[in-house]
């Protein structure tokens, strides 16, 4: 990569597209449980996954999981997939996974806390805003992880299509 930059190759990142992958919505137990009084108890969980699916083209997808329950009984369900398309060309291997694992993430992140909160006013429910996240710390502690798992070598987050 050194020899690239050196040969005059300058760096490429750009937003090819950022696009909504999938969205469901789920509500198992309406009508019924739509009558309870009692504040629902709300889990989020967020995912992320970067894939190559060609030279210099990556996919990183950004998932919200909402859970919100009464008691034992599902209100609602959201899984929202949220996705960009970036090309990364001559960009140093150790500068390649910080760009995937943090400043792709943060591109997305904002679509996927507008889609959620737009499919749960749909539903009939108050909004629920996703905080913001901080990538660049989720990103360090995967790597910490990675790194404790392996034996002291962090790994890559992306896959191969």
């Amino acid at each position: 990569m050194a020899e690239q930059q050196a040969a005059g190759v300058q760096p490429v990142f750009q937003i090819q597209r950022v696009y909504l992958k999938d969205l469901s919505l789920e509500q198992p137990n309406s009508p019924q449980i739509l009558l309870e009084q009692e504040q629902p108890q709300v889990d989020i969980n967020l995912g992320l996954a970067a894939e190559a699916v060609a030279d210099g083209i990556f996919e990183i997808t950004v998932t919200a999981t909402v859970t919100t329950k009464i008691k034992d009984k599902t209100l609602f369900l959201v899984e929202a997939k949220q996705a960009g398309i970036f090309e990364i060309r001559g960009v140093p291997d150790d500068q390649l996974q910080p760009i995937i694992g943090i400043a792709c993430p943060q591109i997305v992140y904002p679509y996927l806390r507008a889609v959620v909160a737009d499919i749960v006013s749909r539903a009939g429910f108050p909004p629920v805003h996703l905080a913001e996240v901080n990538f660049q710390a989720m990103y360090e502690a995967q790597q910490a992880q990675a790194a404790q798992a392996n034996g002291g070598g962090a790994s890559p987050i992306i896959t191969n299509a």
